[in-house]
């Protein structure tokens, strides 16, 4: 088994966590693919990723396999809009040649594509001829069907073998899948599927969580009802039809049985594959397009060249299929030629130990989490731990912001030293990243080393100027591969959200800060700026002081005032069996920011929540916990894994006094 040779040091004037020898570098992909190129290393690369875009892709697909019908001539057409560029001009594809292409080969043909693993403990391998075999046989179902280029099709299924070959199927054909979380109730369900119009739905029924069934009919069947776009619905393992009169209804494991396989469609670049909804600040969600040409090269390079992934791999990184992380790990381990793992249940059934048994009895390589998935495997070392995780070579964190103690514990006690993490963010709108790690680089704990590649990335200031060394707005000043080709059917809702606060520059919502040594930080959304007496400050820095013994989590916001703008509110978990009265740890959080930061941003009140609001894939939405204190729309809410949280914050009792409200009174 390949494994990364690494050494740890405890430099702390450096703040580097972790550095790459002689050995890792030289093997590495991506310095591969500076070998290639004729540059030395990764700020060579990157530079040349900048002013040579269409050799440095066509290179990094000739090195990765990444296999075309017919090349492109272009990166890009002249006469593009930025905003809404047209990439690879007179190129042909369909991504899904690039998963299926292993299942014809000899030296691969055997190879497990995925392995299943469900909550009751059932493990299904599957080979990458069966793969092909089934994905063909399931496209040609869906033509049968009715389903085509450019038809919009709802998924929802538990993340395993029927909802990777539906998702492969559905851009086989051409139509265009749309990722929904099994969590979803029937509000949301509608508001994405009437959305994008939406002509059929893979479903299933019924689902496990926590060792309970969870009846999904119900839920199914309202939505359908109230979706006059919707023509079929394909069920998954399921026992009972709907019997939905007004619909078609056919069981997906009998779809495609008696015909012809079917090859993948011939697609141009910028035909789409996936509408994936994330929530807006205010109102409805957002539908980012991504299309064949964009998102799976943007993905096979991140998964090549920041994770260093290879073929015969396997990489598990436990998502919901709602989530992006599920298109990614589909799309980036398939066309390399790896082994995803997937697991579709709950991560501490029957407890913590769980995925962590799942690392080390299929020899998992590859690892990755969020950074509140990490938090709960750090407070339950005890199980996380026990399992072997020798196989282990590369971890990996995305979602959110990753707090350097949770990273220390990733890197030191998870990964046992040895293991680079790669910090990875970007979003749904970008495919994949903007900023992470490489491994031919040292990396500094909660950081990232490197601009993903082909990305022109910045720390702005108000000004629309570069900064260094000072929290700036992060940027993308030039158009790249993987952006979302727009909103779907709202261009300019689109437009606005990201174009529009610096003329002609991408501006991502997230809060930068790009250091000397050229590493970057992220610190938190800049819609989350907390605005105190003329000063700013995000809120990752504030919660990091917060954040004294006692405190399990905290979450920053500035609350409107007259007077000084905003004022510091801080909400707050406190540790299970904690001892200490509330009122002091709250007096210890108060100083040890006012120490931190200065007076002005001594907190003005302190609440103590029993939950913070989150959406699916772990992410506290400050926005909706500053809204309910002020009283305000809260707006869209239905991204929220629980949205209970919300009543508690909106009829609070009085909060905990704090040193700063006592003497303002």
């Amino acid at each position: 088994m390949k494994r990364s040779n690494t050494k740890a040091t405890s430099t702390a004037s450096e703040a580097i966590a972790w550095r790459p020898d002689s050995a890792t570098r030289s093997s590495a992909r991506v310095q591969q693919l500076c070998d290639r190129l004729g540059v030395a290393d990764y700020t060579q690369l990157h530079r040349l990723s900048l002013d040579e875009g269409f050799r440095f892709h066509m290179e990094a697909m000739r090195h990765l396999d990444f296999e075309w019908y017919e090349p492109p001539k272009a990166l890009m057409s002249a006469d593009a809009d930025p905003r809404l560029p047209s990439w690879f001009p007179g190129g042909w594809l369909n991504w899904v040649h690039n998963a299926l292409k292993h299942g014809e080969r000899v030296e691969s043909a055997q190879r497990p594509a995925l392995i299943c693993v469900s909550e009751g403990g059932v493990e299904q391998t599957t080979s990458y001829e069966a793969l092909r075999h089934e994905v063909r046989s399931k496209a040609a179902g869906l033509a049968d069907e009715g389903i085509g280029r450019g038809d919009t099709v709802g998924l929802m299924l538990p993340m395993g073998k029927d909802a990777v070959v539906a998702f492969l199927a559905l851009s086989a054909v051409g139509a265009i899948a749309v990722p929904l979380f099994t969590g979803y109730g029937v509000d949301a369900i509608v508001a994405r599927l009437d959305a994008c119009g939406a002509k059929a739905l893979i479903c299933t029924t019924a689902m496990a969580r926590r060792g309970q069934r969870i009846d999904l009919r119900e839920r199914v069947s309202d939505a359908a009802r109230r979706l006059p776009s919707l023509r079929l619905v394909l069920l998954a393992a399921s026992d009972e039809p709907l019997q939905l009169q007004h619909l078609s209804e056919r069981r997906w494991e009998t779809l495609g049985q008696g015909l012809l396989p079917r090859a993948p469609e011939t697609m141009q670049p910028n035909d789409p594959f996936m509408v994936v909804y994330t929530s807006g600040t205010t109102g409805r969600p957002k539908g980012a397009v991504h299309t064949h040409g964009g998102f799976p090269v943007k993905i096979v390079e991140d998964c090549a060249y920041h994770f260093d992934l290879h073929a015969g791999e396997r990489w598990l990184w436990p998502s919901d299929v709602g989530w992006i992380v599920a298109p990614i790990t589909i799309v980036g381990a398939l066309c390399l030629g790896a082994t995803l793992v997937c697991y579709d249940g709950a991560p501490d059934h029957p407890d913590w130990s769980r995925l962590s048994e799942t690392v080390s009895r299929h020899g998992v390589t590859h690892f990755g989490a969020s950074p509140t998935l990490l938090r709960g495997m750090a407070e339950h070392a005890g199980h996380s731990l026990k399992p072997s995780r020798d196989t282990l070579r590369i971890l990996i964190s995305a979602g959110e912001v990753l707090p350097e103690e949770t990273f220390q514990w990733y890197f030191k006690d998870y990964g046992q030293g040895r293991c680079p993490v790669i910090n990875y963010t970007g979003g749904t709108e970008v495919s994949g990243a903007i900023l992470g790690n490489v491994i031919t680089r040292p990396i500094k704990a909660s950081g990232f080393n490197a601009p993903s590649l082909a990305v022109d990335v910045a720390a702005f200031d108000a000004g629309g100027h570069a900064c260094i060394g000072a929290v700036g707005e992060l940027v993308v000043r030039r158009p790249f591969i993987g952006m979302t080709r727009g909103f779907w059917r709202e261009e300019r809702r689109y437009f606005e959200s990201y174009w529009e606060r610096f003329p002609g520059v991408w501006a991502h919502g997230d809060l930068l800060l790009t250091d000397t040594d050229g590493h970057h930080f992220i610190k938190g959304r800049s819609d989350d700026t907390l605005k105190i007496a003329g000063k700013r400050v995000g809120p990752a820095e504030v919660e990091a002081l917060a954040h004294v013994r006692g405190v399990r989590e905290v979450a920053a916001v500035g609350v409107d005032d007259p007077h000084k703008g905003q004022r510091l509110v801080l909400v707050a978990i406190a540790d299970e069996g904690v001892s200490a009265d509330l009122d002091t740890i709250g007096h210890s959080m108060s100083l040890a920011v006012q120490t931190g930061l200065g007076k002005p941003f001594s907190p003005a009140r302190i609440h103590w929540v029993a939950e913070l609001p989150r959406t699916r894939n772990g992410k506290v939405l400050r926005r909706l916990i500053r809204s309910a204190l002020e009283g305000k729309a809260i707006g869209d809410t239905s991204a929220l894994d629980n949205p209970h949280a919300l009543k508690s914050l909106t009829a609070l009792s009085p909060p905990s006094p704090t040193p700063a409200a006592a003497s303002a009174a």
